[in-house]
Parts: C-alpha cells; sequence; structure tokens
C-alpha cells in the first residue's frame, strides 16, 4: 500500500528535518514547506494525507493557510493539525474554528505528535469508509425514503411498532374526534400531534399549543379561556383564551395529566358543547376547534387513585394512540441518527459526513431514557464536535450521557437489531474480548484460541478500539 503523504509547514528548518525524520521513521511519505503560501502552491500541485502546520510564521501562517484550504473546498477532507506555542487557547479556538482538524503545543513532545497523527489518519480512513457505507445504504434506497419521507411528515422510523403510529395517524388524521397520545416523555406526541394536524381538514388554521405542566394552576385558566378586564389583579385588558384562538383549528393539550381537578369539569363541557367564559365574565363563547391531548402519565391510574375526572378521561380517550419508546424501535436508531445528522450539519454549515460502524453499534446499544429527543440531542452535540467529519465512537463518548456496551448474557436477537455489518464488528468485538478474558491478556494466548494469527488479533484490537487491560 502506497505510504500516505504528510506535509510539514514551519518557518524553523531544524524542527522540520527532525518531524521529517520522525514521520518518515514511522512509515509516511513528507513534504516540507517554509510558510503557508508554499504549502498551498504545493497543495495544489499534489494531494496530501495530512497537513502539519506551525500557527505562526513571518509569511503566511496557519490562520492563512487553514483560509485558503476553506475557501478552496479542502478543509473537510485534508486534516490539518495546528503547532502552536504562542496564546494557546485564543490559537486554538481561532484554529478549530476555522477548521483544523487538531492542534499541538511547541514545545513539541514526539510521541503526542505521533499519536495525533496516527488518530487523525485513522478517522481520515473511518470517515472514507462511512462515506461508502453511507453510499451504499442511500443506493439500497431505505435510509433515502425514510429521510424524504420525513421531509414531509418528520415522522422518521420503519419499525413495525412505529408503523403502527403511522397508521393510526392515517386513520385518525381526517377525522374530527378528540385523539389521546399516550408515551414517555420525548417519544414524539408533539410532533405526531403536529401532523394529525397538518394532515386534517384543519391544516389551514392554527395549531395551538399548551404545555399544562409549564403553567402555574392560577394562570391555567386564564390562557386556556381567556378573561375580562378586571377579572383578577393585573387583568387590565379583554383577553382571549387558546380554545378562542383556535377558531376553526386544533388545540393540543400537552401534559393533560398535569391538568388540575378544578379545571377538568370545564375542560368536560368545553370538548361536549364546544362552548366556555372567559374568566370573570358570564357570556358564552362558541367556539369551533379540535382537541388533541397527550401524557407521560399512567391516566388510568390517575383515574383509580381520584386524580383524574374517569368523565374526561373516557371522553378524551375517543382515539387513542401508544407511542412507543426508542428501545423498542431500535431499528429506527439509525434512520432517526442520520435524519438529526442531516438536519444539524445544515443548520450548522458542514458537510454531512456519516457515522462509523463503532458509532452505530454504540448508538444502537444505548438505553435512551430520554428517547428520539435525546437522541437528537446527541446528534446534535455530536455534529457539532465532528466538525463535519465523520462522527466515531470517540466524539460519542463526549455526546453521550454514558456510553454503554452490550450486556455479557446479550444474544443473537440483541445483534439482529443491528445494521449487518454493525452486527459483525460487535461479535468480533465480543469474542475477542472473550478471548483475551481467558486467557488473562496474553494476546498470543488469545490469538491461538481464536485460531488467527498474532497480527490479525492486534490489527482487530486497534480497529475495534479493544485495550488489552
Amino acid at each position: 500500500m502506497k505510504p500516505q503523504l504528510i506535509l510539514v509547514v514551519d518557518d524553523d528548518r531544524n524542527l522540520r528535518l527532525t518531524l521529517k525524520d520522525l514521520l518518515e521513521d514511522a512509515g509516511y511519505t513528507v513534504l516540507e514547506a517554509a510558510d503557508g503560501n508554499e504549502a498551498a502552491k504545493q497543495l495544489d500541485e499534489q494531494q496530501a494525507d495530512l497537513v502539519l502546520c506551525d500557527w505562526k510564521m513571518p509569511e503566511a501562517g496557519g490562520e492563512s493557510l487553514l483560509r485558503h484550504l476553506s475557501a478552496e473546498g479542502m478543509i473537510e477532507r485534508l486534516p490539518v493539525i495546528i503547532m502552536t506555542a504562542h496564546g494557546t487557547g485564543p490559537n486554538a479556538m481561532t484554529a478549530m474554528h476555522l477548521g483544523a482538524y487538531d492542534f499541538v503545543t511547541k514545545p513539541l513532545d514526539m510521541n503526542e505528535v505521533l499519536t495525533t497523527v496516527k488518530r487523525t489518519l485513522h478517522h481520515l480512513a473511518l470517515q472514507r469508509e462511512v462515506e461508502q457505507l453511507r453510499e451504499q445504504r442511500f443506493q439500497d434506497g431505505s435510509i433515502r425514503e425514510q429521510i424524504e419521507s420525513a421531509q414531509q411528515t418528520k415522522l422518521v422510523g420503519g419499525s413495525s411498532a412505529w408503523l403502527e403510529v403511522f397508521k393510526a395517524v392515517g386513520r385518525v388524521a381526517k377525522t374530527d374526534v378528540s385523539v389521546l397520545l399516550l408515551g414517555e416523555s420525548g417519544t414524539g406526541k408533539e410532533l405526531v400531534a403536529r401532523t394529525i394536524h397538518e394532515n386534517s381538514s384543519r391544516k389551514q388554521r392554527p395549531l395551538i399549543v399548551i404545555n399544562c405542566a409549564a403553567l402555574p394552576h392560577d394562570l391555567l385558566e386564564s390562557e386556556l379561556f381567556g378573561h375580562e378586564k378586571g377579572a383578577f389583579t393585573g387583568a387590565l385588558n379583554q383577553k382571549a383564551g387558546k380554545f378562542e384562538s383556535a377558531a376553526g383549528g386544533t388545540v393540543f393539550l400537552d401534559e393533560i395529566g398535569e391538568l388540575p381537578l378544578s379545571l377538568q369539569p370545564k375542560l368536560l363541557r368545553v370538548l361536549q358543547e364546544h362552548t366556555f367564559e372567559r374568566l370573570g365574565g358570564t357570556a358564552s363563547i362558541r367556539a369551533d376547534f379540535r382537541v388533541i391531548a397527550a401524557t407521560n402519565r399512567m391516566l388510568e391510574e390517575e383515574v383509580e387513585e381520584k386524580n383524574f375526572r374517569s368523565d374526561l378521561y373516557y371522553r378524551l380517550q375517543t382515539f387513542t394512540i401508544q407511542l412507543p419508546p426508542l428501545r423498542e424501535r431500535r431499528s429506527d436508531i439509525l434512520p432517526l441518527a442520520e435524519y438529526f445528522l442531516a438536519r444539524y450539519s445544515e443548520k450548522n454549515h458542514q458537510r454531512v459526513t456519516g457515522i462509523t460502524e463503532e458509532a452505530i453499534v454504540a448508538l444502537q446499544q444505548y438505553s435512551y431514557p430520554g428517547n428520539v429527543r435525546e437522541l437528537e440531542h446527541i446528534m446534535e452535540r455530536a455534529a457539532v464536535l465532528s466538525a463535519g467529519r465523520a462522527i466515531t465512537k470517540e466524539i460519542l463518548a463526549h455526546a453521550l450521557p454514558v456510553l454503554e456496551s452490550s450486556p455479557a448474557g446479550s444474544n443473537i436477537a440483541d445483534f439482529l437489531r443491528l445494521p449487518f455489518h454493525a452486527s459483525v464488528a460487535a461479535w468480533e468485538k465480543r469474542l475477542i474480548e472473550q478471548a483475551l478474558l481467558e486467557s488473562n491478556g496474553n494476546k498470543a494466548d488469545a490469538a491461538r484460541k481464536l485460531q488467527i494469527h498474532r497480527r490479525l488479533l492486534y490489527e482487530k484490537m486497534e480497529q475495534l478500539g479493544i485495550e488489552n487491560e
């Protein structure tokens, strides 16, 4: 295999030669440049795999070279490691903002330089592999179809549990009945409510959202029904409530389980008769609206414990949709992650690259107590940390609250939830870790147990991120 090409840029000739010797001894091909202008000319003539560049030079420094590479559209495929001893903090911030992959401080620790170069080139190789895998996934149509569908409905997923949600939305959207959405926090209840509204005959009218848990109880009645001038201290003007403002549209009552008992009879009347009075008023107001309610509580239990009126509960549950937690629809994790990555890469003006197989395994194995909302936040953080490059397991370690590993007792069903290549990688990792455990860390013995060459074991351990502890 052709040696990887590294361009060393520094105005100190002795340092350039030291780095050249170090890198060539490690098996790399090395070019030299005395400043950013000379480096830019060399990069225009031939393609390098990595640039190691000083930040401050008499002519054009690292900042100038980064700006040139960015303008030429090269910064995302050509990793640049900055060397600096001048105002390290501000320089590091500027360098990373301009697209540098990493930075090392002077005086240089040569072991750190080699480690950083090796890690960067390994990440570059993963990025290329991810681009190929991503292209394959898009060619087979499954990921593309789900993301294209998501552009219209924002409901990403193809698992059997999620398809039941799609079918239920399709059945109820064109009707005018009340809908009750049940599910844990973060499962997408508001998104489903919006999808129902956008596919209903009321879509040209407003969707009014009110979170029953977010407002103090003494303000909730005024928010829902409105108030007359002077109804209470501070009511200086007449105000229309949410039901009145909905006029022909939809009212989404999120966290309906938090509605105080004192307001539940009034809400029941609104649902039955579509009439109400403003707070402090006597005139009945009739309004045309549809109600969609949502809660993460078990309303049947709330009814038994007298925290929720049974007649209101029966009225709300005319049509109920149960939203599954993300841990019960693991085949949707990758399409969702791809969708969020695309969204936040575009939002942050970064090129979409993709997710490595190891990172996919980590995403698949995490339990997601915060459900889809948590996955979205994870991918948003990961997109920022990756700076448009491939998202690796190491990047996810900074984005995931806890990077969980597969339980020792997991069976074939756990791996069948993963994409094929991710499943194979997970199995290989499990086998190698078990062999090392049984061999007390002796790699030669572990290789014999696995019936593979020791060199292959070393390569697999590095590839899969296995440390021989």
